[in-house]
This record gives C-alpha cells, structure tokens and sequence, in this order.
C-alpha cells in the first residue's frame, strides 16, 4: 500500500465519523421537536375533551 493510499483510508473514516456525529445531533433535535409537539397535541386534545363533557 502506498502513503496517499494510507492517509485516504484515515481521512474517510474520520469523515464518517463526523457524518455520524452530525446524523446524531439531528436525531436529537429531531427528537426532541417531535416530543414538544405531542405535548402540544396532547394539551389541545385535553382541553377539547374538557370542553366536550362539561356540563353546566
């Protein structure tokens, strides 16, 4: 194996790395927008619930 082959092989697994790093950050981003908006949906379907059984 020659050296540019060498420092290509470490160039793309730290790019890999990095790609991994970002795809991880996303999914947590990702995730956490998605847990906002189902206690957002959850308060909108309470609230409709309540509004619907009450009784004067």
């Amino acid at each position: 194996m020659r050296e540019g082959e060498r420092m290509g092989g470490a160039n793309s697994s730290t790019s890999a790395v990095r790609t991994s790093l970002k795809l991880r950050s996303w999914q947590r981003c990702c995730s956490k927008h998605i847990r906002e908006q189902r206690a957002r949906l959850y308060l909108i379907w309470r609230c409709t619930v309540m509004l619907i059984c009450w009784q004067d």
